[in-house]
């Protein structure tokens, strides 16, 4: 069985080890250096990225490496669970002894080196890739898309050993077996998730890596997907997920549909049923290796359903899956907004990376097209200057320093069949999981007072109650239809109080348990949430509030009472300072006297959460170089003397 808490804990000091030898290939090898150099100047000049050329190889060095230990686990199940045979790493061969796998394993790699003698482990792999990538199951798993072979040349054959090593390591202290078995009866490969979010720390910040958990996935499927199938029908039936990670609302989408096939047509071929189901789902993704481990999951999951035993019996299996960017990617309306007019793709979007597939792309990404739309994308803001810049261009909801969560609503929507009067506003559904920050927060405001009204939210539901695992960050969910709004009011299930303490099984919690009971039930109310049919126009404002318990009456009878309103009174509202690099400007009064800055080139900045009952307490200083009088920018000694040591962080700040 797979042991994933061991599996991750281990693999991680083995991610490391790629990583250093990723990089020391780089710096030592000019050829490779130079390619990686080539391809960055290819992105820059299509103002694809806005990072350095160090931190950009950074990030793809993560990629390879993650990419390198992803398909060795591939590989591994495949082994372990006797889908292909022999076994070419290690792993059990079944009913032949605990170490029959591992001494197979190792009788093909000498055979391999008998003929190969001047080549290294890194080849040996290669090779095992290759011809696994020959089968038409998983040409795509192991093909030209997968990040460690579009970069075969860059691991050297010590790494490659230690890779080999590592799975197939024997527990000394216990029975003597191979400390990593992937057996799984079932062939589950949720384990896969948790290693595509925690696998790389970097990787999980930069990228905002996060799962959505199985209830919440069911929950918007069945009010998003079931809908749609009962008013659109099975056939040609399409449904996305932008941002789909490592796939969990693919599998569960996958799952609904061919059940619904299966229930209409009982006699049909499973394979049929199953291609079927497969073609209706489809899942674009940034990050290149959750879309290899979305791809092997389909994998595996239709070949169960087929009763597919080996990866040999397996038929060519067609996965509608594509890596790049779905803000950047594919015709949208154009940010005026004109009804009917698409904006083409220009060219930053015609740019692709290695593990990128254009036509894919393109094909998915077009406006308009899916009878269910579903996501839980990142909730970040993008940090990469150009692509920050590339998507404020396409979405107008973007506005000051915005969260992804915005313009991947507006995205949510494009992606959904528009509803209009000539199709009898038969409009596609849309389910997402996201930020709430939007509602609050300034750069939510475009999106609200433009954008929200134009489409028909039929459900806002206060989930930051509730606990949902690895979201940290308070979390609404929104469901809708890609048309004008129908109705005048919209279904608001208000948060009251939150979860009192972490459930055992978080499907289960107490406000999760409340939402799901009560959501169907307007004018209902728990210890936990109450549930109103909100008058649509109240949602077209920004900010939303959306505290249940009479909290939003409480607030629209003291704006009745009130003598004067805030807006009213003030001058300026909003942030007054955005340093762009925190740790180098904000400092305390102490650290400025002990490095000689002088008081004028030091201000009191006062952030959000000093603020409380009406006063602000430990106010932080920041450095302020600038004359008093004229406001230029000067450079005392002092202050360039603090900065100096920040001065690569600083030269690649925006501005």
């Amino acid at each position: 069985m797979i042991n994933r808490q061991k599996l991750l804990a281990d693999l991680k000091p083995l991610l490391k080890a790629l990583e250093t030898d990723l990089r020391a290939r780089c710096d030592e090898a000019p050829q490779i250096d130079a390619g990686l150099k080539k391809e960055f100047d290819e992105a820059r000049a299509a103002d694809r990225t806005g990072l350095t050329y160090e931190e950009w190889r950074a990030d793809l060095i993560t990629q390879v490496a993650v990419a390198w230990v992803l398909s060795c686990v591939f590989v591994r199940f495949l082994e372990d669970n006797a889908l292909i045979s022999p076994p070419m790493i290690s792993g059990p061969l079944h009913g032949a002894g605990a170490d029959a796998g591992l001494t197979r394993a190792r009788d093909e790699r000498d055979t391999y080196f008998k003929t190969h003698a001047t080549q290294t482990d890194r080849d040996y792999l290669l090779s095992v890739f290759d011809s696994l990538a020959k089968l038409p199951g998983v040409k795509h798993v192991f093909g030209a898309h997968n990040v460690a072979l579009a970069y075969r040349n860059w691991l050297s054959g010590d790494a490659a050993q230690k890779v080999i090593e590592f799975f197939q390591k024997i527990d000394a202290d216990g029975a003597g077996e191979i400390i990593h078995n992937f057996t799984d009866a079932n062939w589950d490969t949720r384990f896969l998730g948790d290693l595509y979010q925690d696998l790389s720390e970097v990787a999980r910040k930069k990228y905002a890596l996060l799962q959505t958990p199985i209830f919440v996935e069911e929950f918007i499927l069945e009010r998003t997907l079931e809908p749609a199938i009962n008013e659109f029908g099975l056939q040609d039936f399409k449904m996305i997920d932008p941002a789909c990670g490592s796939g969990h609302f693919l599998l569960g989408a996958f799952a609904h549909i061919l059940k619904h096939w299966q229930t209409k047509e009982p006699g049909t071929n499973p394979r049929a049923l199953v291609n079927r189901a497969l073609a209706a789902v489809h899942g674009v993704d940034l990050n290149p290796y959750a879309v290899a481990i979305a791809r092997f999951r389909l994998l595996v999951v239709a070949m169960r359903e087929c009763g597919i035993t080996t990866l040999r019996d397996a038929p060519a299996f067609v996965f509608n899956l594509a890596c790049g960017d779905s803000l950047l990617h594919g015709e949208r309306p154009f940010t005026g907004g004109m009804q009917g007019s698409l904006d083409p793709e220009d060219a930053t979007a015609k740019h692709v990376y290695a593990a990128e597939d254009r036509s894919r792309l393109v094909e998915y990404l077009r406006h308009g097209q899916y009878h269910t739309v579903v996501a839980n994308p990142p909730y970040i803001t993008p940090q990469d200057p150009r692509q920050n810049a590339n998507i404020r261009a396409r979405y107008s909801s973007c506005h000051r320093l915005y969260a992804l969560s915005v313009p991947f609503m507006e995205r949510v929507f494009d992606l959904a069949i528009e509803g209009t009067q000539e199709n009898g506003h038969r409009a596609g559904f849309t389910g997402q999981i996201t930020s709430n920050s939007f509602m609050k927060r300034e750069f939510g405001k475009k999106l609200v007072e433009l954008h929200t009204r134009r489409w028909d939210i039929t459900h806002v539901i206060d989930t930051s109650g509730a606990y949902i695992p690895g979201h940290g960050t308070p979390t609404v969910i929104l469901l809708g239809r890609s048309r004008a709004p129908v109705a005048p009011t919209i279904r608001a299930v208000l948060g009251i109080k939150g979860e009192p303490a972490t459930p055992d099984d978080p499907a289960h919690g107490l406000v999760w348990t409340a939402i799901t009971n009560q959501v169907d039930q307007a004018g209902s109310q728990s210890a936990f949430v109450s549930v109103v049919d909100s008058p649509r126009a109240a949602f077209h404002k920004h900010p939303w509030s959306i505290g249940g318990g009479g909290a939003a009456e409480l607030k629209a009878a003291l704006d009745g009472r009130a003598v004067a309103m805030l807006g009213g009174i003030w001058q300026v509202a909003g942030f007054g300072a955005v340093t762009r690099e925190d740790d180098a400007y904000l400092v305390t009064a102490g650290v400025g006297n002990r490095h000689r800055i002088s008081r004028d080139q030091l201000r009191p900045l006062v952030e959000g959460d000093v603020v409380r009952n009406w006063s602000i307490t430990d106010a932080t200083a920041a450095i302020w170089p600038y004359d008093p009088a004229s406001l230029v920018a000067v450079r005392p000694d002092p202050v360039e003397d603090f900065l100096w040591p920040y001065r690569r962080i600083l030269s690649g700040r925006s501005v």
